[in-house]
């Protein structure tokens, strides 16, 4: 079995796979916040101690801080391995890194590259993943990935106009528009930073001529209903690229 980690900059996702398994089948899978590092030790330790762990691979866009926490909590339940930290590479899995420097590309936003392009291979593809920000990037049919867009995220659009401005409240992301235009503040806010995340979306997709719009993250569910572009919706879409990765080595 393979564990994969998604160690983003709120949350760590994580994936038991099995060698050789559909791309996104998992033995098991869950997320945890940083704060909850307990709570990842015990799922990481029945994982082992259920299923096997023959390798790690990690993607860490949380700093080193983040890491030295994961490796204390894999080397609690995983001694004999060592796990393989992925980065951002010239190319890999059938996509070619299209960054002027291609280790500055996020390995995030390059295993959701590689998963995008698994997914709807031969397709002009944008891939967004909506998280603590949010990353709108081009694939092309044969697997180049062009580069995009990132910008704040749902949860700090709203949280920089209500630490900024005096007489605006904080609200929450995953409130329901009404129809038209809103008629009190907190929708206000809500319909503004919806907006601006969709209209990006969509902005890209038309620059790029898309065929597919994949869209992944916990705002996705959020931001999606708002497009005028079809799109659909993966979960977990860097553990898909980092499985991807995995796959095309064996």
């Amino acid at each position: 079995m393979i564990l994969l980690i998604d160690a983003g900059n709120t949350r760590v996702k994580w994936a038991l796979v099995a060698a050789g398994a559909p791309l996104g089948e998992w033995i098991a899978h869950g997320a945890a916040t940083h704060a909850d590092m307990p709570q990842l030790e015990l799922a990481w330790c029945e994982a082992a101690a259920t299923h096997g762990v023959s390798r790690i691979l990690v993607a860490n866009v949380a700093g080193n801080a983040l890491r030295v926490q994961l490796e204390y909590v894999l080397q609690r339940c995983l001694a004999d391995l060592q796990p393989e930290w992925f980065a951002s590479l010239p190319a890999l899995a059938g996509v070619t890194n299209g960054y002027r420097n291609p280790a500055q590309l996020g390995c995030d936003r390059f295993a959701a590259a590689i998963a995008g392009h698994a997914l709807a291979p031969g397709a002009r593809t944008i891939v967004v993943n909506c998280g603590t920000a949010t990353t709108i990037d081009a694939v092309t049919p044969d697997g180049v990935f062009l580069g995009g867009m990132i910008l704040p995220g749902l949860g700090l659009m709203a949280s920089a106009l209500a630490r900024n401005t005096a007489q605006l409240p904080q609200i929450a992301q995953d409130g329901k528009l009404p129809d038209g235009f809103a008629d009190n503040t907190d929708d206000a806010i809500l319909s503004g930073i919806l907006a601006a995340q969709s209209g990006a979306i969509e902005h890209a997709c038309a620059q790029h001529q898309a065929a597919e719009c994949i869209i992944s993250g916990g705002a996705a569910p959020y931001i999606a209903p708002m497009l005028k572009v079809p799109y659909r919706i993966v979960e977990n879409i860097v553990l898909i690229g980092l499985h991807a990765a995995v796959s095309s080595a064996e």
